[in-house]
Formats: structure tokens, sequence, C-alpha cells
């Protein structure tokens, strides 16, 4: 078939290929279109025909014959400059897809109204059939608004990403767009049940399967996997898949939390059991299958018991009550969990994979096949997201090389979007009863928290405990729970516990302020021991919008505006053997750890450091990671990588500085102690947990519509207490994200599962809805960088403490508008006009 890609004409094969995408991809190796969804959904694979934006995933191969074809790597457009002077990306993903869209509707744009800023609306509209899961709408709008102006119609791009120009342009290389000579295609065959022993597993004569099941040979949820099969294209490994037979011996699920459920684990069995924290369990004891993790977390416990029981029989009115649900949040980074698989001819393993923790992973990789370290070699030269889904070796990783090994060729794994909504990492669901006493001098007098988290067939839920770090040292008596069920295992997201202790602690507290008339912001500074936070609220207090906001349920009509406040508490945590390894290569300084930039912008934390301290400019100053064979480095969990990284490279480049930048000097720089120490006196797991707790306070204004239900948020205020901002951009990118995930956790997200057959019944982006453009609110920030001095490098991460509070502050914002007090997460519609009419 005839095509012209990119202004050049040429002949392609579309026998073997299902969608124009596909062909793109296989045949010409144009890897900026993305099939992120498969369902025309995400926008990811957008692409021009003759000029008009289209969806590759859902073209048919034919719909190219004769026709102009522009993917991203054939653009050369203004609008390309903008987002990367206007930072309209992170992970970077989604980003071809939107420039494309983008430079099409920029054109139309100024052709029909010159040179000016087309209203907010009009760009969400024409960007609606995008998603950004790492929540990047801030700088599109940014991008798109100074393209419509010719603001980038000089060809320069200034500032942004080091990499963002080849994001944009569709050149980066993901784990998705890997292609080996002579690879094949891997799939994994799941469980049709929800809990069942597995007998036989017979393929098709000829067929070289990988078993992925645990030793007991039992499945605990529907799609756990199986086995996994290869074959020279997907649509073969998808058949081969289709004729592979499982023997199910079915047994009762527990699909629910109900007292007497049918047992998920026995004794032995339970030791088996995935963490839905990182990595981690804190000890407990079960009953059935309710397992209760340790109180160590809790203060003066029987204290507070008593003295809430004395509140309760005496009707007291500083008692508040309440129950407060989340639902499921399920991580679905735009690039799928993948990884190609290659056992090379010294015998070497190597992986290219899309992971969060390339160090750890390589150590779990050796471990599993009993290689040296060094034989080990992983490539993550960029990760489309990950949000804590994408740490250690995952199964993708297992069944990939398992089925290298077996056909001695490599093979990639890459997991459909149904399967990443399925089984690849997820929030767990909670239900937090809060109790909370205020004395009559207006003083915290008692706290009790009992969280119930449901990670599916995981432990380590871990809510309740968080609140001993949070207003004072009154009396508290804080207990977790797991509820397990024959559902799919939830994982470390993004502050693990956080969000679902903000939504219920911060509500709790938002309504002792309002029964005591007192102002939220003010009761909050009083309660709140964090003098970092003393200045957030301060800032907070002086907005004109929180001064002005109306008396809580004093609006009539149908449209009723609404602020609300949260704030929120999180961990200083670093990895102290960091290193970061400097080598002059002719005029260029090159830079490398053993780390990984899933979006978050450490590229540009380094390149930046090095450019400060070595007086260097942009082009003399080269980042490599995303591999191993080098220093070590840390992980991108749990708000610890900058924390890390930024100190051994200013470490490295003032030992590069003191000793030349000759031609082949190497240097090391170290991650140094911090001033007062740590919390741990040593690296557990080699991470270690420091002195001080970041910061935030997020005010959020809101619109209710009354008729239909709908919560649409306005704008955000976020302030962020976390030290030294080393990149801004990034920083201001990854913050304005971490909003935008928290109001899709306050309002859309939430994983539905057949109450009878386990299966996970939101299995694609039309049923699971992730925000889109027209979702995000206007959002400003503050930084407050003071109170840090004591931290080598002065600064702390900032992923985790973004978001948490987020949801909360929206919570707050709706009663506020209605003077209805929303209890459970989404805060749907029909549970808005139900809760408002009540």
């Amino acid at each position: 078939m005839k095509i012209t890609v990119n202004s050049v004409p040429t002949v392609v094969d579309t026998q073997e290929h299902d969608a124009a995408v596909d062909v793109l991809r296989e045949e010409l190796g144009l890897t900026g279109a993305k099939p992120a969804c498969r369902t025309g959904v995400c926008g990811a694979c957008t692409i021009m025909v003759d000029g008009t934006p289209k969806v590759s995933c859902l073209l048919p191969p034919e719909a190219l014959e004769e026709r102009e074809v522009t993917t991203a790597e054939g653009l050369d457009h203004p609008v390309q400059r903008a987002f990367a002077a206007h930072d309209g990306l992170q992970c970077g993903y989604c980003t071809p897809g939107f420039v494309v869209e983008a430079a099409a509707f920029v054109d139309r744009w100024r052709a029909e109204h010159g040179d000016v800023t087309p209203p907010r609306e009009t760009i969400a509209a024409a960007m609606a059939g995008h998603l950004c899961r790492c929540g990047a709408y801030q700088g599109i709008y940014a991008a798109i608004g100074a393209a419509c102006r010719g603001e980038h119609d000089d060809g320069h791009a200034a500032g942004g990403r080091v990499e963002a120009m080849e994001k944009i342009s569709g050149l980066a290389r993901y784990s998705t767009d890997i292609r080996l000579p002579g690879q094949l295609e891997g799939v994994i065959i799941r469980s049709a049940a929800a809990h069942a022993l597995v007998g036989d597993v017979r393929a098709p004569e000829g067929t070289r399967l990988v078993d992925l099941l645990p030793a007991d040979r039992t499945v605990r949820y529907a799609g756990q996997p199986v086995a996994a099969v290869a074959a020279a294209t997907r649509r073969e490994a998808l058949a081969l898949a289709a004729a592979v037979q499982v023997d199910y011996t079915e047994r009762p699920a527990a699909l629910d939390d109900r007292p007497g459920a049918p047992p998920v684990y026995d004794e032995r069995s339970r030791k088996q059991a995935a963490s839905s924290a990182e990595g981690f369990a804190l000890p407990g004891g079960w009953d059935g299958n309710v397992r209760r993790t340790s109180a160590f977390g809790a203060r003066r416990g029987r204290t507070a018991k008593a003295r809430l029981e004395a509140a309760h029989r005496a009707g007291d009115p500083g008692l508040v009550t309440g129950t407060y649900t989340t639902a499921v949040q399920v991580h679905t980074p735009l690039e799928p969990h993948a990884c190609v698989a290659h056992w090379d001819e010294r015998g070497d393993l190597r992986l290219h994979l899309s992971t969060q923790t390339v160090g750890m992973a390589a150590e779990a990789a050796a471990k599993r096949w009993n290689l040296d370290l060094g034989r080990v070699h992983i490539i993550a030269d960029h990760v489309g997201g990950g949000f804590g889904a994408k740490a250690g070796l995952t199964v993708e990783a297992i069944a990939a090389t398992e089925l290298a090994r077996l056909h001695a060729a490599p093979v990639r794994v890459a997991l459909s979007r149904g399967e990443e909504l399925t089984d690849a990492g997820s929030r767990p669901g909670t239900s937090t009863r809060v109790a909370l006493l205020v004395d009559e001098a207006g003083d915290l007098a008692a706290l009790d928290l009992d969280t119930r988290g449901r990670g599916g067939v995981a432990i380590g839920s871990a809510v309740a405990l968080l609140a001993r770090l949070m207003y004072g040292t009154a009396p508290r008596r804080l207990r977790d729970f797991d509820v397990v069920t024959n559902e799919p295992p939830g994982t470390a997201f993004r502050g693990p516990g956080g969000a679902p202790l903000h939504w219920a602690l911060e509500q709790a507290v938002d309504e002792a302020a309002h029964r005591r008339g007192e102002d939220p912001i003010a009761l909050r500074r009083r309660w709140d021991g964090n003098r970092k936070r003393h200045a957030l609220y301060d800032w907070a207090a002086g907005l004109p919008v929180w001064r002005d906001r109306p008396a809580t349920g004093s609006q009539t009509g149908r449209f009723r505006r609404g602020v609300g406040v949260a704030a929120a508490n999180w961990f200083y945590f670093l990895v102290p053997g960091t290193e970061v390894e400097l080598e002059v290569q002719g005029d260029v300084v090159v830079a490398r750890t053993t780390t990984q930039d899933i979006g978050t912008g450490v590229r540009t934390v380094i390149a930046g450091i090095l450019r400060e301290e070595l007086d260097l400019p942009a082009e003399r100053i080269r980042v490599e990671i995303g591999r191993t064979g080098t220093v070590p480095g840390p992980p991108s969990i749990g708000s610890r990588t900058t924390a890390s990284v930024g100190p051994a490279t200013r470490d490295a480049a003032r030992r590069l500085r003191r000793e030349g930048l000759a031609d082949g000097r190497k240097v090391v720089g170290r991650r140094h102690r911090d001033r007062r120490g740590y919390v741990t006196p040593f690296a557990v797991a080699g991470m270690a947990v420091g002195r001080g707790f970041s910061g935030s306070v997020h005010v959020t204004e809101v619109e209710v519509d009354t008729r239909f239900g709908t919560v649409r948020p306005l704008r955000v205020w976020g302030g962020i207490s976390a030290g030294r901002i080393y990149a801004d951009g990034p920083a201001r990118s990854q913050c304005e994200g971490g909003i935008v995930q928290g109001i899709g956790y306050a309002l859309y997200e939430e994983r539905r599962i057949d109450p009878v057959t386990g299966v996970v019944l939101t299995a694609n982006l039309e049923d699971y809805r992730i925000p889109g453009i027209g979702d995000t609110p206007e959002m400003v920030l503050h930084f407050h960088q003071e109170g840090w001095e004591h931290v080598n490098g002065q600064g702390v991460g900032i992923g985790e403490i973004s978001t948490i509070g987020v949801a909360a502050s929206v919570g707050n914002a709706v009663y506020n508008a209605t003077g209805w007090r929303p209890h459970d997460l989404p805060i749907r519609p029909d549970r808005v006009l139900e809760g408002i009419h009540r």
C-alpha cells in the first residue's frame, strides 16, 4: 500500500496489522504515536491525515492509502517550542498526540482570529480527546495560548526540561517502543476465576508456555496471571493464549467485607500476601479475612478512648464523629507496564523495562535468576509515568524474561489497558471511622481513628497510623485493619495511606471548626505544631478567595460556590547511599547515576545543578540516567529522588571544579549526611527517614450544580513547604499534576468490580474516568522554602505532599457551598443530589 508519511512516499505491508498506529510503529519505526488505550479515548496515538487530526488506533490501515500522513516526528511547528518553554509535559508519553492536535488547532485559530489568546474553554474543547495521567494540563494551556499569540514563531525553544524536545517530537524511546531483531510478542493468560485451584494448563501442540502461578497453584482474583505465551506478532500471541485451556477447581470467593466471608488465605498462604504499601507490611494478627496491624502508632490510647466514651455519654457538643470512605483508585499510567527481555550470547540478561526502580529491579532480577548483579543490564531511558505501580520486578518483566529464555529470542510483554486497569496497581479503598473531641478551651482533647483498608489480596494498610503525625500530642487511639478479599492487589500509590487519612481527618477537623464557629484555618494553626506549615496557614488565610468565602450553606439557586481548605503532612525520605558520577568527555561533562526520570524532572535537576556549580552552558552538559552499570542512585518512589540526587550532584560538581575539567577526568559525588542526622540511624532497604515533615495547605474553590449534582473545581491554591526547589518548572508541573490527580480521586475515579464474578468492570478509560484538560482548575502555587537548613541540599521531595490533601479540600468546599458534607469518595452526582435534598 502506498502512503506518504512526513512528506516521504513509501510502500508498506498492512496485512499483519489491525490499525494504522501499528503500521506506523512496526513497519516504519515511527513510535511517536502511542497506542495507549486502543479505544480512541486518550488521544496518545493522534496523527494528521491530510491535515486533519485522527486517532490512529481506531483507523484501519487502508484509510492511509494515497493520503498525506504527518506524525509528531514530521512536525516543525511553533507549538512544539511552546510546549518546551511552558513545560506542557511530564513523562512525555501522551505529549506527541497532544502536540499534533494542538498544531492543527493553533493554525486554525490564528487563521480565523489572528494572534490572540483563545478562551480557556476553547482550548479545553479542542484538547478534549486527550488525556495526561501526569496532569500537565496547566502547562498545556499556557503553551497553546502562547503559540496562538505567535510567541514561538522565531524557531527558538528557550528553557524547559533537558529532554523536552525529544519527547515533544516523538523521538524519545520508551520500553513499549523497543523493537529488537527477531523479537517476539508475549501475552499473559489470566485467571477467569476469582478463587480457584488450577489443575492442567493445556496448550495447542508445539506451544511453549511459561508458568506464572504461585507455588500452591491457587488463583485468588480474576485477572491473576496464570501463564504466558509468545509468537511473532501480538495478534498471533493473543490467538495462542485464547487457545490455552485452564482447568479450575473453583472455591468460594470473598468479594465483599462481610463477616464470615470465605477465607482468602489459610495460615500457611498468608505469608505470600502482597504488600499494598511500599513493599512492607506492619506486623499484625489475623481473624479470618481481617488482619489488624500493631497499634504502636497510638499515643495514650486508653486515655483517648476513655475521654471519647465519656463525651459520648454526656452528649458533649465538642464530640465530632463520622465515617468516611474512599474508592479504589487505579494508577493507570499512560505507558503501560512493559518489558523487552533478551538473553545475550554471554548469558547476560538485558531488560528494556518501564520502571521507577532501575537499581532495585536489577537486584531482584539477579536474585531470581541467580546472576551476578553485573550480568543484569536494565535500560529505562524514558518512563511513561508510574505513580508507585512500577516498582521492583513486576510480572511483565518475569514473563518476558522467561519467554525470552524459552524461545532463545527477545520478547516484549506490554500490558493492555484492560490489564493495566485490572492488575497493575491501585490505591486500596478504605472506610475510616473518626471520633475527635474538642475541649472547652477549643483544644484537641482526644482522637480515635479506625481504618479498614480494602486492598484485595494485598495487605499493609497504614492509614490511621499516619494520624500520629498531625495536630500535636493529644491522646489518640489509632487502629488499622486489612480486609482481604478475592480482588486484585493494591499497590503503593503516591503517598500510601496519606490521601485516605486526610480525606477523613481534614473533614472531621473542618467540622469541628464549623461547630465552634471558628475559622477553619485558624483552628488548624492552633492545633498544628509544624512551624513550616504555620507559614502556609498565614499565606492561605490572606488569600482574597478565603477572606471573601460565603457563609456555609447560605446560598440558594442552582449554582453554588464554595471554598474549602485542607492541610497535609508527609515524611522526608532519602537514600543515603546515592552517588553521582561525572566524566569529562572533550568539552562536555557527562553525569551518570542509577536512577530514572518518570516525568518528575530529575534530568533537569541534575543538569541545573551542574550549570550552576560549573558555570557551563546547557550544551556542555549531558545527563545519562535510566541504566544500570554506573554508581548507585535512588528509586523514583516516596518523594526521595531529588532529595538524594541533588546533594550528590552538587558534591560531584564541586569535586570536579577543584580537580579541573580535564578531558577524561572522572569524579564521584556522594549524598552526605544531614547536619542533624536521620530519624533512622541507618538505611533500611537503602532508605532513611530524615528529620522533619513536608507540609501542604490547599485551598479549593468549587461550583456545585444542584440540578445535576456535578461539582466543578474552579481554582486551587497550593501551598507547599518542602525547602529548596531545585528546578522551578518541573516542580510546579509536578505539584499541579498532584492537584489534578487529587481532583480525580475526589470526583471521578472509582474501580468497580462485578460482585458475583470478581471481574473488573471499569477496564477501559471510558468506564474508568481520569481527569481531562476540561476538568482542570486554574492553579496557583506557593513554595515556602525556609526551615530546611539542616538538610543537605536544603530541599526534600514534593511528589506526595502535593496531592494527598487535595480531595479533602474539595470535600470541604462542597460543604461550604451546600451545607451538606460528603463522606464518600468519589463525590458523584447521585451522592450530591441525595445529600443536598435529604
